[in-house]
């Protein structure tokens, strides 16, 4: 699956910019306004409009192949096994045996139960800090 997404990733990705360099070199609908005065040069590589054939039916191939690839990595990328689940979802299932009482201390407005307090006095020597 892994490889059918990145020949799809490749082929979308030539595409658009083939397409961007065809749509760069076409000339505008105006173009031909100005050649008609004597402005601009009226001889072509593809003759006076075979040009504006090949380029925009090339153009249009590739357009449609983009789009194909497009819903094709949309259709692979929403596709996800069932027993996964959502991150969500597991992260609602493991967080409550996690936090216990000390996460509840983080939320707004609710009350944490108090730290037990010692009630004996430490054994002799313990805990305590020597004195000169």
């Amino acid at each position: 699956m892994s490889l059918v997404l990145t020949i799809l990733l490749a082929v979308q990705l030539l595409s658009a910019l083939t397409m961007i360099g065809l749509i760069l070199i076409q000339h505008g609908k105006g173009a031909d306004m100005g050649a008609a005065f004597g402005s601009g040069s009226s001889g072509s590589l593809f003759g006076a409009s075979g040009s504006a054939n090949f380029l925009s039916r090339t153009t249009a191939v590739l357009a449609t192949v983009f789009f194909v690839c497009t819903l094709a990595l949309a259709y692979f990328g929403n596709l996800r096994p069932a027993s996964t689940g959502s991150v969500l979802e597991r992260a609602a299932v493991t967080a409550p045996a996690a936090e216990g009482a000390a996460g509840t201390a983080q939320i707004p407005g609710s009350q944490a139960p108090a730290a037990p307090v010692p009630s004996a006095p430490a054994p002799s020597g313990a805990g305590q800090i020597p004195s000169k």
